[in-house]
């Protein structure tokens, strides 16, 4: 970073590939270091140089010394990639909307289940159209922030394993 700075690189692009990064790169194995990129884009924004290139200094060392996982920028291109292939595949009517009386008519909305209705604000639902059943998007990474978020995947399965 510093032989970008005194190569005459703008820091303004500098701070843009550092949030890049931080979302990419490290993801939610820190979400903090997104907000803290974020910042950093801002403030060198606001500062400019010579002062930004502390501001740059201290996001670069957070940056390179967090916890680093790529399974959000994974799972968002095969999300993309399966829109792409399946865009003719219809929601399903329990997730739609239904703001007028002939969607509700219609069924839309019929039979949701509200999250928040349930314990741990969880509840076994299909949020993809039939054919897509089963379908896994998202893999987390064996960090300790990701780990967490996998008691919903196991909550998930243990429910299937109870409707069999």
């Amino acid at each position: 970073m510093a032989r970008m700075l005194k190569g005459g690189e703008d820091p303004v692009f500098i701070a843009r590939r550092m949030l890049i990064a931080a979302s990419e790169d490290i993801g939610n194995s820190n979400p903090n270091a997104l907000l803290l990129a974020g910042e950093c884009f801002r403030s060198v924004q606001a500062i400019g140089m010579p002062e930004c290139r502390i501001i740059l200094g201290q996001c670069a060392v957070y940056l390179a010394t967090s916890a680093k996982s790529n399974s959000t920028y994974l799972a968002i291109n095969k999300a993309l990639e399966l829109a792409e292939k399946t865009s003719n595949l219809p929601v399903p009517l329990h997730l739609r909307n239904a703001p007028t009386k002939l969607m509700k008519q219609q069924g839309y909305g019929v039979d949701y289940l509200y999250p928040h209705n349930y314990p741990e604000n969880f509840v076994l639902q299909e949020y993809l159209p039939p054919e897509l059943k089963g379908t896994k998007l998202y893999e987390s990474a064996r960090n300790k922030r990701e780990v967490e978020g996998e008691r919903l995947q196991q909550r998930r399965w243990q429910q299937e394993q109870q409707q069999q």
